[in-house]
């Protein structure tokens, strides 16, 4: 929703219905984290209840990989970018691992995690959403990570970044600042 030029009205109209007639109402945005150069963008993103901003790589083939960004996209861009919500954002990170287009993904090696971990602990998120794929992909070679193994990664989280874990139904786990 971030690409729409006129994002932040949007925002903001959101917000004034929610206020009107839900104002208990918890507002959400989910993005890929590529519009986060534009100030109205990050304005708008500060102003919702639940930021949710993705970084499935530290690893900028690999992201490329996994999310096809539409612009120019930096990894090391994005981290920058993140750590401007002063912690008031939700990470969130899908593991898979397989093949596209004849090259192997798999941000779930010791490389790729520990990479991952050292970026949280520099953007210091509020949360960290962690998951693994749900439901069938025009790409069949790629496949999920089970749940055990989204829980390890969680309980490395909770040791770098000081969160603790709170479970959630399926393959998604939600791991919440104390």
């Amino acid at each position: 929703p971030t690409m729409h030029p006129d994002f932040e009205q949007i925002i903001e109209d959101t917000l004034a219905l929610r206020d009107e007639y839900a104002p208990t109402a918890k507002i959400s945005v989910l993005s890929n984290a590529t519009q986060l150069h534009r100030a109205d963008v990050v304005r708008a993103l500060k102003r919702v209840d639940n930021n949710i901003l993705k970084i499935d790589s530290l690893v900028e083939d690999v992201a490329r990989l996994i999310n096809k960004p539409c612009c120019n996209y930096s990894v090391a861009e994005v981290v920058e970018q993140l750590k401007q919500f002063d912690g008031e954002l939700i990470v969130q990170t899908m593991f898979l691992r397989g093949e596209y287009e004849g090259k192997v993904v798999d941000n779930t090696t010791e490389e790729q995690i520990a990479l991952w971990l050292e970026a949280l602990q520099q953007i210091a998120p509020q949360s960290v959403m962690v998951y693994s794929i749900a439901r069938d992909t025009p790409c069949k070679s790629l496949v999920k990570v089970e749940k055990e193994e989204l829980e390890q990664i969680a309980q490395r989280v909770i040791s770098c970044v000081s969160v603790f874990c709170l479970p959630v139904c399926g393959f998604c786990i939600v791991i919440v600042q104390n």
